[in-house]
């Protein structure tokens, strides 16, 4: 008896020393990841750096014009793609019989194991030829709309999934129809689902490189798009073709820059994200 209970606590032992060093390593590994990103390019990060534009083709300047294409291709892609998401996951909540949510689900999940390269050649093949709109800003948001649109969808339905049934059947048993109870019940006690799923998919489309390499940038030469059928430059194109070619130290140093600006912004919108659905997901 006292064997098996000594062999039940080394079993315990090991298994807490397994778990606390995986976890030991998981942390180590971002930390690492951000301590280099920090001393390679944190001394590049100045108001100069983010307000001018690059110039010698990208060895001198600053980012100002890569922001600006990431964000509009980013904010663009989730300001079209909240209302599929928002819709999808209303009708599957409240129309669908469980079957075909689960037909609906398995596609959706589908959509977004999909590689980012067939997102790119699809939407160059699709939006740039067959629709006419060439490499451009527009064709950018479109094709990563479609890339974040199942991220949107599987949050709102989990915040939608999370409301007690009671407020359901409270509002049914005013005599409340499913409009004025998605309008009234649903769509208020899922909004931190809402919005999570939001900045998650933005967080998402930031981060994207492959797809809008096909469809919506270039490298150098552009500020703003003045038109829908403009391409931009953006943060992910900068620091590819930079590290690619750079031999200029003052390049290279544009290079950490640009990836450290983009880290930064991915990580304020999965920490918007995190803390909105701590704060104010356990209140549904």
């Amino acid at each position: 008896m006292m064997t098996s209970v000594r062999g039940r606590g080394l079993v315990g032992r090991f298994w807490f020393l397994l778990t606390m060093l995986t976890t030991v390593l998981s942390v180590m590994l971002l930390v690492s990841v951000v301590s280099v990103m920090v001393a390679k390019g944190g001394a590049v990060l100045t108001w100069e750096f983010f307000s001018q534009p690059s110039r010698s083709f990208g060895a001198e300047g600053g980012i100002r014009s890569q922001i600006m294409g990431t964000l509009i291709l980013a904010v663009g892609a989730g300001l079209i793609s909240l209302p599929i998401a928002l819709g999808t996951a209303l009708y599957q909540s409240e129309y669908l019989s469980l079957r075909f949510q689960s037909v609906v689900m398995r596609l959706i999940y589908a959509l977004n194991g999909v590689p980012t390269i067939l997102f790119g050649l699809f939407g160059y093949l699709v939006f740039g030829l067959y629709f006419g709109l060439g490499i451009s800003w527009l064709s950018g948001v479109l094709i990563l709309a479609m890339m974040i649109l199942p991220t949107l969808v599987v949050s709102i339905r989990e915040a939608i999934e999370s409301i007690p049934v009671q407020y359901r059947e409270a509002g049914l048993a005013l005599g409340m129809t499913i409009p004025q109870l998605i309008r009234t019940v649903i769509i208020p006690y899922s909004f931190h689902g809402i919005v999570t799923g939001l900045l998650l998919g933005l967080a998402r489309a930031t981060g994207e490189t492959a797809a809008i390499l096909f469809t919506a940038t270039t490298f150098f030469g552009v500020d703003l798009p003045k038109s829908f059928n403009e391409p931009v430059t953006t943060l992910q194109t900068h620091i590819l073709v930079l590290s690619q070619e750079a031999v200029h130290l003052s390049a290279t140093s544009a290079v950490w820059g640009s990836a450290l600006t983009l880290m930064v912004l991915v990580f304020c919108f999965s920490s918007g994200a995190l803390v909105i659905r701590s704060r104010f997901g356990v209140k549904v």
